[in-house]
């Protein structure tokens, strides 16, 4: 190598090797800092590319977890308020047994009928109470057809109780009860209570079946989104254990490079020594 003081080439050499080492040094310590390999589309275009178009279906099923939520809880709501009024039919038919009994005196057929009335009160009450979210499936003021978002493309799954439970049934069943004063009436209560009964089971099997739908495809959801972020996590995460042990080594390198321009620096100084 000739000696040159207008031409330093070991600190040329030294100062190339230091450009580069930099460069890593920077896009290491990104990935230690941000926790990802590919930050932005400097990193890698093309998979931040297809990383975006992943974080949009992920925004997406969010929605559809929060509407299937939304379903899931009104389902729930609504099958507890239909076995709360089946259990009551079951009280009232044991009031109507009793008042069926012809040997009771005017007082006790007041209190068996006051009862009945209280029970249908209170079908009344868990009709206007099973409300989620501002939606109610018994009340046919609300309506009793409720849609939800099941996927991304737009699928929907519904709630129904087809013709609703509206809380003038059970009022009308009261009035048909205070109207009776024979042991005979009850006989045709009976019937009426019996046609109630029907209704309301066959809307918990209907909305229990509805439910079930829309709680399996909320899980199916939650597992696709999960995956989905699994995906996500190999295409664009960094490994920050290997990314700080190669930081630890690119500052090693970084340094002898340092002192190894400083040395390439000094080199033209040492020609001085032949002139003394």
């Amino acid at each position: 190598m000739s000696n040159s003081v207008n031409t330093n080439v070991g600190a040329l050499v030294a100062l190339s090797s230091l450009r580069g080492i930099n460069s890593e040094l920077d896009k290491t310590s990104k990935r230690v800092q941000t926790g990802y390999k590919v930050a932005d589309a400097s990193d890698d275009a093309a998979v931040f590319a297809v990383a975006q178009g992943i974080r949009g279906n992920i925004k997406a099923y969010a929605s559809v977890q929060s509407s299937l939520a939304a379903g899931e809880g009104l389902g729930q709501v609504t099958a507890a308020a239909l076995t709360g009024i089946s259990n009551l039919i079951g009280d009232i038919k044991a009031k109507f047994a009793n008042l069926a009994d012809g040997s009771l005196t005017s007082e006790q057929r007041e209190v068996y009928t006051n009862d009945a009335e209280q029970l249908l009160s209170q079908i009344n009450n868990y009709i206007s109470q099973a409300t989620y979210n501002g939606k109610n499936l018994l009340d046919t003021n609300d309506g009793t057809l409720v849609t939800f978002v099941a996927d991304v493309s737009g699928t929907t799954l519904t709630l129904s109780t087809g013709s609703g439970l509206s809380s003038a049934a059970a009022t009308d069943f009261a009035s048909v009860i205070a109207a009776y004063t024979s042991a005979d009436g009850y006989s045709a209560a009976m019937v009426g209570l019996s046609t109630l009964e029907s209704l309301v089971n066959s809307m918990s099997a209907e909305v229990a079946a509805q439910a079930r739908s829309i709680t399996l495809q909320k899980g199916f959801v939650d597992d696709l989104v999960d995956a989905t972020k699994t995906g996500l996590g190999a295409l664009v995460d960094a490994d920050v254990a290997s990314e700080s042990a190669t930081l630890q080594s690119l500052q090693v390198r970084q340094q002898l490079n340092i002192q190894a321009l400083s040395i390439a620096n000094q080199q033209p100084n040492m020609l001085l020594s032949l002139f003394q």
